[in-house]
Parts: C-alpha cells; sequence; structure tokens
C-alpha cells in the first residue's frame, strides 16, 4: 500500500496556520488528482485544497480544526483501485446496530446545579445565575462549557411565536477582520472628513459615451473608474495620504496601488489595482471587473489582497447615505463612496435638483494633518465635478478610447 501524506500549503506570506472551514468529500471517498478536497480559511482568504494525487481519502481533521502549515490533514492511498462507477469505498463491515437504552434518572446531590469556580465566572460576565443554567457534569455540576454555552434569557417567552437562536463559531477570515477593525480603532488616530460631490457632469459624460465605450471595450464606463482616477490625482498632490507609518518611520510610496472594498461570498474583500496611476479609464474599469468576479468566484488569492495603498469603498451599493470607513492598516486613508440622491442645490444663484453624493475620508492624524485631509478630498470633489479638464484633459473622446 501507497499512502501519500497530504499537508497544508502556506498561503501567503506570514501565514502560520488555517482553520478547515469544509470537507468537500467524505471519509474513505475515492478521489481524483486536482479534486478539490476541502475548503480551508485563512485570515485574509478562504482558499480551495486539492488532491494532490488519486486514490481512497482518509480526513486526520475535522471542519473547524485549526491547523499549522506544513500539518498533515488527511492520507490518501494511492495504490487502491476507483470503485467502479466511482462510488464511495464501501464500508469493510456492516456498521452494529445500536439500541437506544434508557437510563434512569440521577438523584440529584450537593453537586446538581453548582457552578465550578470558572463556570460562575463566565456567568457572572453574563450577569446570569447558575439556576438559569442546566449542568452535564458529574451529578449535574455546572461546568465552564455550560456557561460558555448558556444564553441569557431575552424575557419572558410569550405563548406562541418561534423564539429559536443558534450558535455558529466565525470562520477565521471573520475573526482575523474582527481582530483588525478593533485593533485599528485603538492603535490609530482615525478622523472622517466629509464633502458632498455634484455627480451630474459624471452622469452627462456616461450618458454620452457609456454605449460607445462598452461597445468598444466589452466592459461598463461606471462610476469607479472616476473615482479611482480622481484619488490619484489626490494621493499625487497629498503624498501623506498614500503613506504609512513603520515604527518611528514614515514610508511615502511614488505609486498608487487602489484596494477596492468588494462584497464576496465570505464575506469583504479587498483586492488591488496595481500601479492605478499608469491606468486609463478603460485599463480600471477593466481591472475592476476582472477582481470583482474574481472574488464573486472565490478565486482570488492573497497576493491580489496584498499591498495596497489606499482603499475606495463604496457603502452606496447597499443604500448607505454616509457613514464613517474603518481604516485599511498599514494604510493611512480610505474613500467612502455613498448612494446617489437628487438634493436642491445652489447653483450659480438658483436652485436646481441635482444628483448629490456625500463622500468622506477616514485617515491617520497621527502622519496626515487636517490641511492634508481636508485639501484630498477637496481635490477629489473638484475632479469629479470637473471631470473633463482634470481627468480627461479637456478631451473626454480620446480618454475614453483608450
Amino acid at each position: 500500500m501507497s499512502v501519500l501524506e497530504m499537508k497544508v500549503p502556506s498561503p501567503g506570506e506570514s501565514i502560520t496556520e488555517v482553520e478547515i472551514a469544509a470537507w468537500l468529500v467524505e471519509d474513505g471517498d475515492y478521489v481524483e488528482k486536482d479534486q478539490p478536497i476541502a475548503e480551508v480559511d485563512s485570515d485574509k482568504a478562504t482558499l480551495e485544497l486539492p488532491a494532490e494525487e488519486s486514490g481512497i481519502i482518509t480526513l486526520k481533521a475535522e471542519e473547524g480544526d485549526a491547523v499549522n502549515v506544513g500539518e498533515v490533514v488527511c492520507l490518501i492511498d494511492t495504490s487502491a483501485a476507483k470503485p467502479a462507477g466511482n462510488a464511495p469505498q464501501a464500508a469493510a463491515a456492516k456498521p452494529v446496530e445500536k439500541v437506544a437504552v434508557k437510563e434512569a434518572p440521577k438523584a440529584a446531590t450537593y453537586a446538581t446545579g453548582t457552578a465550578s469556580p470558572a463556570a460562575k465566572k463566565v456567568l457572572a460576565e453574563k450577569g446570569m445565575t447558575a439556576s438559569t443554567v442546566k449542568g452535564t457534569g458529574k451529578d449535574g455540576r455546572i461546568t465552564k462549557e455550560d456557561a460558555v454555552k448558556a444564553v441569557p434569557s431575552m424575557g419572558t417567552q410569550p405563548a406562541n411565536g418561534a423564539r429559536g437562536t443558534e450558535r455558529k463559531k466565525m470562520s477565521m477570515l471573520r475573526r482575523k477582520v474582527a481582530e483588525r477593525l478593533v485593533a485599528v480603532k485603538s492603535e490609530t488616530a482615525m478622523l472622517t472628513t466629509f464633502n458632498e460631490v455634484n455627480m451630474q457632469p459624471i452622469f452627462d459624460l456616461r450618458t454620452e459615451y457609456k454605449e460607445a465605450f462598452k461597445a468598444k471595450h466589452g466592459v461598463g464606463l461606471g462610476f469607479m473608474s472616476f473615482f479611482t482616477l480622481a484619488v490619484v490625482r489626490a494621493l499625487e498632490m497629498y503624498p501623506d495620504v498614500n503613506s504609512m507609518i513603520d515604527g518611528d518611520f514614515q514610508i511615502k510610496h511614488d505609486f498608487q496601488d487602489i484596494s477596492i472594498a468588494v462584497s464576496g461570498p465570505k464575506g469583504l474583500m479587498v483586492p488591488v489595482i496595481r500601479n492605478a496611476e499608469g491606468l486609463s479609464f478603460r485599463g480600471v474599469e477593466s481591472e475592476v471587473k476582472r477582481l470583482a468576479l474574481r472574488a464573486r468566484d472565490g478565486q482570488i488569492t492573497i497576493d491580489e489582497m496584498t499591498g495596497g495603498t489606499f482603499t475606495i469603498t463604496n457603502g452606496g451599493v447597499f443604500g448607505s447615505m454616509l457613514s464613517t470607513p474603518i481604516i485599511n492598516p498599514p494604510q493611512s486613508g480610505i474613500l467612502g463612496m455613498h448612494n446617489i440622491v437628487n438634493r436642491p442645490m445652489a447653483v450659480n444663484g438658483e436652485v436646481v435638483i441635482q444628483p448629490i453624493m456625500y463622500v468622506a475620508l477616514s485617515y491617520d492624524h497621527r502622519i496626515v494633518d487636517g490641511r492634508e485631509s481636508v485639501g484630498f478630498l477637496v481635490a477629489v470633489k473638484e475632479a469629479l465635478e470637473n471631470p473633463v479638464e482634470l481627468l480627461m484633459n479637456n478631451d473626454p473622446t480620446k480618454a475614453l478610447e483608450m
């Protein structure tokens, strides 16, 4: 018998541990080489684990287990013959049928309903008493696990109506996101400045050019290319916003790698548009579409989500009017886009209805001063309200043909 030990590969630099999110095969199944056998969560993404060879698989880890990179998670018997019809390997023997035996109830003792010291501490933190928890320990003692699983009362239950609850472990990715968000709030001096943008000039350009743009390039002319190029221009004007802190040093970048927050099946992902300063409208729209599709299909890689210098997030697609986006460390700034609503606005001394978007810039005040932050957001606003001059060099036809 020839047995292959399958070890957890490294998903990326600095990642030492992953979590078995789901097994896609059963213990004893016959698997083909390169067949996806598991989904593993790292702190940055969910990746598929393909079989290295064909054979009968034996699982060595459970779903939800945290395993180190390089650890054996399954065995593949490569000498095993493929079952007829590719059916799972039959069990060696028929399992013995178990007969449930009803145990007599145990008599209550002094330990029944008594919480262990560790359980008392957990219950106290939850504001619960031992009388509301059923113990599963010896003689009915309340264990720490009982206390952890206990759910505080939600008040007097009505006579009818469902009141179910579900306890589900968060994925490693979600736990890491939560950890990073809390760290950002406590480790940075984060402030947010706001402004509003009259989107009418962009609406007019899209109305005039969007059909020809899509016919020529195969992608739509959306808002993201305008915002990305406006951000690139503003970052060149205010380089502190395009920098990061490393200990006692400030690191400034002479390139603009723009992270874009997109919603994927496993949650929020932030792929990176590399060297956005060298892209045209077509280049940005093509890259946004490519990265969004890869995120949606679960094909995005760690490398594609690493190393951005500034982030753009669009809560407007979900209907958000205004928000304070949280910085994506180690970056120093993030721009929040929001929904577009027709609002009254003063134009040339008259009140007219215009499509307005509120925008927000959150920044790390340790490295970005108020003058730079406000100036940056005003520069973004100016470029969006005057895109022909500031983003297209007064030649929109040429700018959109590139």
